[in-house]
C-alpha cells in the first residue's frame, strides 16, 4: 500500500505560479510511475504528466510548456511546478502511484488549486 498526500495548492492570480507536493509512505516512490492530474468542476479528470523513476517524463497537453513533474527518491515525494497560471487552471490535483504505464492504483485526497482573472 501506498499512502499519497498532496500540499501546495491555494488560490493564486492569473499569471502567477504554485508548486504542489505530494509525500507518499508506505512504500518507496522508487518503484513505481508517478503521476499528476486534475479534475476541473463538470469535467473528467485528466492526466497532466507522469514520471518514471529513471527520470522520463511524459506531459499530456495539458501539462507541456508549463508544468514540470520531478520527484526526490530520497524524500519519497513528487512535485508539480506550475507557471503561468490561468483561470482555466482551477481544479482538483490529484497524485496517483501506478506499478505499470497507465494503471495507476494509488491516490492521494487531492490539492484545490483556484485561479483568480
Amino acid at each position: 500500500q501506498v499512502q499519497l498526500v498532496e500540499s501546495g495548492g491555494g488560490l493564486v492570480q492569473a499569471g502567477g505560479s504554485l508548486r504542489l507536493s505530494c509525500a507518499a509512505s508506505g512504500r518507496t516512490i522508487a518503484y513505481y510511475f508517478m503521476g499528476w492530474f486534475r479534475q476541473a468542476p463538470g469535467k473528467e479528470r485528466g492526466l497532466i504528466a507522469r514520471n518514471w523513476s529513471g527520470g522520463r517524463t511524459y506531459y499530456a497537453d495539458s501539462g507541456k510548456g508549463r508544468f514540470i513533474i520531478s520527484r526526490d527518491n530520497a524524500r519519497n515525494t513528487v512535485f508539480l511546478q506550475m507557471n503561468g497560471l490561468n483561470p482555466e487552471d482551477t481544479a482538483v490535483y490529484y497524485c496517483a502511484a501506478g506499478s505499470s504505464v497507465g494503471k495507476f492504483d494509488y491516490w492521494g485526497q487531492g490539492t484545490q488549486v483556484t485561479v483568480s482573472s
